[in-house]
């Protein structure tokens, strides 16, 4: 018998810097982009308008769904954002779906 697989560990967004800018921190992934999604509602863009990945440590399209509504989210709020820190592999993703303009920094 085998043993079950750990659930990936949800990531999420937190202020840092006194709201300056976020850190995203554990997995996007389809297992978590709703909740993560929802979560970032409840807080302001941050103030530099820099959204850093430097914690992300599992991605999947569903990062590059929930970039996107943040992008769209600046833009309906009048605010420039940037994603930072996005790995090399995002990076390779975004190019396959057409959307590395919007997540370019």
């Amino acid at each position: 018998m085998t043993a079950p697989c750990a659930p990936a560990v949800a990531g999420a967004f937190s202020a840092v810097d006194d709201g300056a800018r976020w850190l995203f921190a554990g997995n996007l992934t389809m297992d978590s982009a709703a909740t993560v999604l929802l979560h970032s509602r409840s807080l302001p863009l941050p103030v530099s308008g820099v959204v850093d990945f430097a914690d992300l440590t599992q991605a999947d399209s569903s990062a590059l769904a929930v970039m996107v509504a943040l992008k769209r989210r600046a833009v309906a709020e009048g605010r420039a954002l940037t994603l930072a820190s996005l790995p090399a592999t995002l990076a390779s993703l975004a190019v396959v779906y057409g959307v590395e303009e919007l997540v370019a920094s």
